[in-house]
């Protein structure tokens, strides 16, 4: 059997070292299909439930490997499922491979059924490149071009092909005018700033006397050199929520997340500094950086269109971290004044203490804060953590403490919900020696994450470690955003758009052969993590968890404060929760008294 544009897309993949692609079939793309198939595993296929859940995995296959991620999909309805997933991967910079189906060339145009204009649907999210085939020969560019640009520019490229064509005989471009003729293979190249821009770059940094760092997904391979350069420096280290893994937590001058999900070590580091180093992040909330003129700024970020955009920065270095850093170090100095790295330390030993105490004042029935601090030290080594958008995204990114080894992510820049479950799954395909967690908000589970559940049990025998636990925190209410309307818009909530049902995610996960654990009380929550993480098969643990605690920031403006009272006054329908499980947060971190409250 002469070779089809299937099974040559199939074969350039494997070439391009694809050996896994997410998605769901149908009959717009069953010429590909059927190439897998005959590819006998070269590639393997991952059938999620949903395409918006293959387009997350391939997002997060790309986050927790660099390599690229590819997703599958046929034309008409399944093509636009995927586009949440592929804005996912374009707003936090991975490179992601699109591949759909497409009605037959003669149909086109001709309001067929399914029948959709592809190319400018992915037009935005796909941008850098998106290209529809119209003859065999034409293809072998097209993938070759689609994957060298995504994986060169970290961006999302889309491949539709028409399904008559992928069934049609491949045949080469012929060598003659008006043809073109590509080839497999890309390198990331060393990208380091000029020797002047580097000395500019640390006269600033040596002339500082309290230095802050703030590092993003950008800086996730930087480990070693974040913490040398933090350590001549004397500087304390904030972390944005995309490089929460960049550095360990058990290190006493990181001062943990940045922004409104961040700490008060951190926001005291940014107003407290006069020096600003920012490595490969994006973060995006300027009201949690240094007020402009406060502070010297040093940019480090593989991308030129990010540099200088969240804050005035003196010197940018254009260049890849690890690489950056490198030649950076020998330029700065060692600074023997440590005062400024004793008070950072202080702050976050303080906070340490202010977490805890939050963390056990009690609730009803199960303080949110608890469940992801009980989990912190029982982390297994080499640990993956997802986590979804949401409240639980706070007590993720406050009391989970991460050690070096692990991996950690979620939806960035774009922050949907529904990406937790899907990214643990594609966790454990890549990664499938790791134990795998994933921190989920009831609103996520009943919108798209309790079906991918299903894609759990059908696939977990064949991971080589069975560890992977979904925590569902049930909370009955939408309340991220019940908090975002009591505080940023100062109205009370809105019971019929934030009520969610109650549902028992627990039976349901015994119900298609996973473990379930409900705990309804917070000495249990300990206890449930152990039980889970010691179990033979996939977890799932409901966390009955009281929608009342409230997700502080790290400071509270009078504004804030102001639409907080005023949904009080108009008379909130949690009302009296809130009020008092408030209280508790705010009075925990003022009253001494707790065991590991220093004297």
């Amino acid at each position: 059997m002469s070779m089809t544009v299937g099974d040559f897309l199939v074969e350039r993949l494997y070439e391009w070292g694809v050996r896994r692609i997410y998605g769901y079939p149908g009959d717009g793309i069953n010429g590909v299909f059927g190439a897998l198939n005959r590819a006998q595993g070269k590639i393997r296929f991952i059938q999620a439930r949903h395409e918006e859940m293959a387009a997350f995995m391939a997002c997060a296959h790309a986050k927790f490997t660099g390599e690229l991620g590819v997703c599958i999909a046929t034309s008409g309805p399944g093509a636009p499922h995927l586009v949440t997933g592929l804005y996912d991967a374009r707003m936090d910079h991975m490179p992601v491979l699109a591949i759909c189906g497409q009605q037959a060339r003669a149909a086109l145009g001709g309001h067929y059924q399914q029948e959709l204009d592809l190319v400018s649907l992915f037009k935005d999210v796909a941008g850098a490149f998106v290209q529809q085939a119209s003859v065999p020969a034409q293809v072998r560019h097209l993938v070759d071009r689609a994957v060298r640009t995504a994986v060169g520019e970290r961006r999302v490229t889309a491949l539709i092909l028409p399904n008559d064509l992928q069934d049609m005989a491949y045949t080469p471009p012929p060598h003659k005018h008006g043809t073109v003729h590509s080839g497999v293979g890309y390198r990331k190249p060393s990208i380091v700033p000029y020797e002047e821009d580097l000395r500019k770059a640390a006269e600033v940094l040596n002339a500082g006397k309290k230095v802050a760092i703030l590092v993003g997904a950008g800086a996730l391979h930087a480990t070693d050199e974040v913490i040398t350069i933090a350590e001549k420096l004397g500087a304390g280290v904030a972390k944005a929520l995309l490089g929460k893994a960049a550095l360990p937590d058990d290190l006493p001058w990181v001062t943990g997340t940045i922004g409104l999900l961040g700490t008060e070590p951190s926001d005291n580091l940014m107003a407290g500094c006069d020096t600003l180093l920012m490595i490969g992040s994006g973060f995006p909330y300027a009201e949690f950086l240094p007020p402009e003129g406060q502070a010297r700024g040093v940019q480090i970020d593989i991308q030129a269109d990010m540099l200088s955009l969240r804050y005035p920065m003196e010197v940018n270095l254009h260049g890849d971290s690890v690489d950056t850093l490198r030649a950076l170090l020998p330029l700065i100095e060692e600074k023997t004044d440590r005062s400024w790295r004793k008070k950072i330390e202080h702050w976050r030993e303080r906070w340490d203490r202010t977490l805890e105490k939050r963390a056990r004042v009690s609730a009803k029935p199960i303080n949110p804060q608890r469940v992801t601090f009980e989990l912190s030290p029982r982390l297994p080594e080499h640990a993956v953590i997802t986590c979804d958008s949401g409240s639980c995204a706070n007590w993720f990114a406050r009391d989970l403490k991460i050690r070096r080894g692990m991996m950690c992510s979620l939806s960035g820049g774009l922050a949907s919900m529904g990406a937790a479950v899907p990214y643990a799954i594609a966790a454990k395909f890549c990664h499938p020696e790791r134990p795998v967690i994933a921190l989920v908000g009831d609103g996520a589970m009943q919108m798209n994450n309790m079906a991918e559940l299903i894609t759990v049990a059908k696939y977990w025998r064949t991971w080589a470690n069975g560890t992977w636990i979904c925590a569902v925190f049930n909370n009955r209410d939408l309340n991220q955003v019940t908090w975002e309307q009591r505080v940023m818009e100062g109205d009370p909530k809105f019971a019929a758009s934030q009520d969610i049902p109650d549902v028992p995610y627990h039976l349901f996960a015994e119900s298609i052969g996973l473990k379930g654990i409900l705990v309804l009380h917070e000495d249990d929550v300990a206890t449930a993590w152990e039980t889970a993480l010691a179990a033979d098969r996939p977890v799932l643990i409901e966390f009955r968890t009281d929608p009342d605690v409230p997700p502080l920031p790290p400071h509270i403006k009078l504004e804030q404060a102001k639409k907080f009272a005023s949904t009080l006054l108009q008379g909130d329908p949690n009302e009296r929760g809130i009020v008092v499980e408030t209280a508790k947060q705010v009075l925990s971190s003022l009253l001494p008294g707790h065991p590991t409250e220093k004297k």
